[in-house]
């Protein structure tokens, strides 16, 4: 079990100098994930970046895996908005392909604006400290689709609307990555390649249901 009491901040920050540092923090900490990794990023490398003492950052932060839990936290809130934007569509007066679209595109979003990812992303699989945010990410995702898959009437089983969330989840997730990796051109065409592979995901389930 994750002791989320080692990986909280050691004190909330209320000034909005101190907010701003908190960010500041966050900031740099997914920069220097881009150019040096999960695995070398340090507090010394943080501090320094951020212009601060390593005493100040642990002022807020008692390691590098409460920094890297708070980045995960705030990418599961953009992911949420996301969601939360998807869901208040009348959705079920969208195409399956017009979702697809709109969902997919909503979510490269989070995907673009989120500095550092996939070095964050596989630390969320593989570290322990930060595993039961990478099982609310997704729990989060799973049981949004599965309610608008619900609403375009793609399945009615709850077990059912499930597992296509889950299908949906590991294709966008897997998939999204690659484009946020990729030169435009290639990214724009595996991003293609993610809405037809969702399409004939709903599609399919749609026919038999």
């Amino acid at each position: 079990m994750t002791n989320t009491r080692a990986l909280a901040p050691r004190n909330t920050p209320v000034q909005k100098r101190a907010l701003e540092r908190r960010a500041k923090i966050l900031e740099v900490t997914a920069e220097l994930l881009e150019e040096v990794g999960q695995d070398d990023l340090t507090t010394i490398l943080v501090a320094k970046r951020a212009e601060i003492s390593v005493g100040t950052l642990y002022h807020y932060f008692p390691n590098k895996y409460a920094i890297l839990y708070a980045l995960a936290e705030q990418w599961l809130g953009e992911i949420d908005i996301a969601l939360q934007e998807l869901e208040a569509e009348r959705v079920e007066a969208l195409s399956l392909k017009k979702f697809v679209d709109k969902a997919v595109e909503r979510m490269l979003l989070t995907y673009i604006n989120q500095r550092g990812l996939l070095p964050l992303v596989q630390a969320m699989f593989g570290v322990p400290e930060l595993k039961d945010l990478d099982t609310a990410h997704d729990e989060l995702i799973i049981s949004a689709m599965a309610r608008m898959f619900a609403r375009l009437e793609v399945a009615e089983r709850p077990a059912e609307l499930s597992r296509l969330g889950r299908a949906f989840l590991e294709v966008t997730h897997a998939l999204l990555l690659v484009v946020v990796n990729q030169n435009k051109a290639d990214g724009l065409k595996t991003l293609n390649d993610l809405k037809y592979v969702s399409l004939c995901l709903l599609e399919r389930a749609k026919s038999q249901f």
